[in-house]
């Protein structure tokens, strides 16, 4: 038998005969045989019972693309295309059925699968002038170009350019002559527009040509305001998704001023996207809906899991009050958190809740009911209301988001826009009341989404979008992060840095200041309060009169930044250069530490914003830690490995990388200065010159500080907060020489370099000397 099992060709109807054969030798009456093996010894000679469940076709290529299976090749299994950039899959995923048959998802036909090229979409009209050229679609890449005829002038963009996802760059060209209450809307390409008057309450509405699909607003009013009502149409092509920069203006106010001298539907003053808002003083609830239907593989549901992890885990670091509700849906819906619950409020059970949702919870409904999602939010909704009252500020001031992961292809339940009607009523969502009620639809991953619905679906709010297609969970962060509305945080929680691609390099580290001496290198430094900076002592060493001096908050060169005089600034009474020079030591940096109080308050901004300093009460709520924690847990917490990955900022205010040594890295990250005899000719002790109080790094790939960036904050990020650990003080090279402050040039052959930074943690005692009843220290 041994010697059988171990023949790979041997089938099992054929070990099955072998057993039946054995067991009629053994014995001979078939009719006191047991049933099962009498079954057993009737399958050889009727194979058709033994047939194996159907699995489907392997001859599935697409030409010029690859291709993932959800379940492999059994029935259920959802195999989805995918193309190069530029190309899309046709059809873009197929479903293995029981009988062992492929069916496109989207059609009956079984066709050969291709990758085509995406082409974008061709003007119907163009009013007041004219475009070239006119083709049928254009090709990636390709422009087109718009004129206006004599005494109209163009809004908009007079070039636009075909990207790789089918959508035209730029904004709505239109010929307008400033006439009418309402500016000219314009007709986008690929649609058609009924209505040609401007005048207040006048309305247009606009379809799509061809095979196009609408997303935005069908119909538009003309406001008091002088504003379009709702968002504007885009005829787009079905295959289309959107790269995360075109999202971030649409949802970001931070983007307004590069809409508003293109966008002839907005005024400049107007903000683009109305975001998520977090205020401490308030209460959002948000509604997180996990589409796990059979048209959604289980990668792309992984990727929704993981999005709303990052959502969730970024929206708890603001501290502000928010209640989770966690939906998954299928034919039925699964609520796995309601706002109702205790636990709705804790990130860490929120996370856990959503790590542990099951892709195959709803494999027994495999459709799709996206009403009966939306409704179970309807009915937590009137539940929470009657809990709290329906006249009362606590249920009236909740402001409400729902983010909507899905492929947008419901084929049950009717239509999902009856349970958003129902949602709009509870809230008493009018004009005066919008700010209550966001509802984003997002379809995620290489997902063929219905783009209709998703449209339906998104609010629908002034120069708006709510509806999006993106490729990915980190396209989905960079949104995420133009979502929530930090500038809305007025007060001074620390550490809250913007970490989309497209902020700008001020808003991602906003603690970071610019100290400007008279006649002296700049240094730099970091807010840890609204009025307080903390910065090295050096910078003062020769200074004559630091009231003569001035701290830039927020960017210089734009109108964020402004400078503050300097009312008080405290140098530490332990700092003195040259304090071992009888030691041969030409310069000591111990206790290079100093603190600028600023002449007036920050007020705080995107742009502007304190860093966590450990130690602190601040630093435990964005750590998450318990109340009794001390500062040794944080610096357990914080400085917990050998080598440990942080930050400072440059002169041109990027963020460059280090590595903290800490232990035996430590001891070994310091002997540089012992063999650097240039700067230390006669140093025996390198203990003498890097005390304890110096945090070191420079090797391996670093970046290593330039002159003139002393003071700056040596941060490191956690659970999506940035901590100050350290700041700027010493090193052995300077890489930016004094030719060039913003190029940065690698050590020589034979130059080491290292750099030391004043560890807070060792200077706590100072701190909590000079800033008790500013920051809320811990027990040490």
């Amino acid at each position: 038998m041994k010697q059988l099992l171990s023949q790979p060709w041997v089938s099992g109807s054929q070990m099955t005969f072998s057993l039946c054969l054995l067991s009629a030798s053994l014995c001979p009456k078939v009719d006191t045989m047991d049933p099962l093996m009498a079954f057993l010894c009737l399958l050889p000679l009727y194979p058709g019972l033994a047939a194996e469940a159907p699995s489907c076709s392997r001859n599935v290529n697409i030409s010029g693309g690859t291709f993932t299976l959800s379940h492999g090749w059994a029935p259920g299994s959802v195999l989805t295309y995918s193309c190069p950039l530029g190309r899309y899959p046709v059809p873009a995923s197929r479903l293995c059925k029981s009988n062992g048959q492929w069916q496109s998802l989207r059609s009956t036909q079984l066709t050969k699968a291709v990758c085509k090229p995406v082409r974008c979409p061709a003007p119907v009209s163009f009013e007041n002038g004219m475009f070239t050229p006119r083709l049928g679609s254009h090709p990636v890449g390709g422009n087109l170009s718009f004129q206006c005829e004599d005494g109209l002038t163009l809004r908009g963009s007079p070039v636009r350019q075909c990207r790789p996802n089918g959508m035209w760059d730029g904004e709505t060209a239109v010929c307008d002559n400033g006439a009418g209450h309402c500016p000219n809307p314009g007709i986008s390409v690929g649609a058609v527009r009924t209505g040609s008057r401007f005048g207040l309450g006048d309305k247009v509405s606009y379809r799509c040509s061809s095979n196009l699909v609408l997303t935005g607003s069908a119909e538009r009013e003309c406001q008091s305001n002088g504003a379009w009502s709702g968002t504007e149409p885009i005829c787009r092509q079905p295959y289309s998704y959107d790269f995360p920069e075109d999202v971030a203006p649409a949802l970001g106010t931070s983007f307004s001023h590069l809409l508003g001298a293109t966008n002839p539907t907005q005024k400049k003053t107007k903000g683009v996207g109305r975001k998520i808002h977090i205020q401490r003083s308030g209460h959002l609830n948000l509604y997180l809906l996990l589409d796990a239907s059979q048209s959604v593989a289980e990668d792309d549901f992984q990727i929704f899991k993981e999005s709303a992890i990052l959502m969730v885990d970024r929206i708890f670091s603001f501290e502000i009050n928010v209640s989770v509700a966690i939906i998954t849906f299928a034919s039925k819906p699964q609520v796995v958190m309601s706002v109702l619950y205790d636990n709705s409020r804790d990130v860490t059970e929120v996370i856990n809740s959503l790590n542990n949702i099951n892709y195959k919870d709803h494999e027994n409904g495999t459709g799709t009911n996206t009403y009966a999602a939306l409704n179970s939010v309807h009915i937590m909704m009137n539940n929470q209301m009657q809990r709290l009252g329906m006249k009362t500020a606590a249920w009236q001031e909740i402001r409400h988001a729902i983010i909507l992961l899905t492929d947008g292809k419901s084929n049950m339940g009717g239509s999902p826009k009856l349970a958003v009607d129902n949602i709009r009523e509870i809230l008493n969502i009018n004009q005066q009341r919008s700010d209550y009620l966001d509802i984003y639809a997002i379809g995620v991953g290489k997902l063929d989404v219905d783009w209709r619905e998703l449209n339906e679906l998104g609010s629908k709010k002034d120069g708006e979008r709510h509806a999006f297609i993106l490729q990915d969970t980190e396209a989905l962060y960079q949104v995420f992060e133009h979502m929530l509305d930090v500038s809305q945080l007025t007060d001074t929680i620390c550490g809250v840095g913007n970490m989309s691609a497209n902020a700008s390099v001020q808003e991602r580290t906003p603690w970071h200041v610019t100290i400007k001496p008279r006649s002296q290198e700049t240094c730099r430094g970091a807010l840890i309060s609204d009025q307080w900076v903390l910065t090295a002592a050096h910078c003062f060493r020769n200074a004559e009169n630091s009231s003569l001096w001035r701290v830039n908050v927020g960017d210089p060169n734009s109108q964020w930044g402004k400078d503050f005089s300097i009312e008080k600034a405290v140098i530490s009474s332990g700092f003195d250069v040259f304090a071992k020079k009888d030691q041969g030591i030409r310069e000591f940096y111990g206790d290079d530490i100093a603190l600028l109080k600023l002449a007036e308050k920050v007020k705080m901004s995107t742009h502007a914003r304190p860093i966590c300093l450990p130690c602190t009460v601040e630093a435990n709520l964005a750590l998450r830690r318990p109340p009794g924690s001390t500062c040794r847990d944080h610096e357990s917490e914080l400085l917990n490995k050998l080598s440990i990955p942080a930050y400072f900022v440059s002169l041109n205010g990027n963020k460059m990388n280090i590595n903290l040594k800490t232990g035996t890295e430590w001891i070994s990250c310091i002997k540089a200065v012992s063999q650097d005899k240039t700067t230390f000719p006669d140093l025996k002790d390198v203990r003498e010159v890097v005390t304890d109080q110096f945090l070191c790094s420079g090797m391996e790939k670093d970046d290593n500080p330039c002159r003139g960036e002393s003071g700056g904050a040596v941060f490191l990020e956690r659970r999506h907060r940035f901590f100050q650990v350290g700041l700027v003080s010493w090193g052995l090279y300077n890489p930016c020489g004094k030719s060039n402050k913003n190029s940065r040039q690698r050590a020589p052959k034979g130059k080491i370099p290292r750099d030391f930074h004043i560890n807070l943690f060792r200077l706590q005692p100072w701190l909590r000397q000079h800033l008790e009843g500013i920051l809320n220290f811990l027990p040490l």
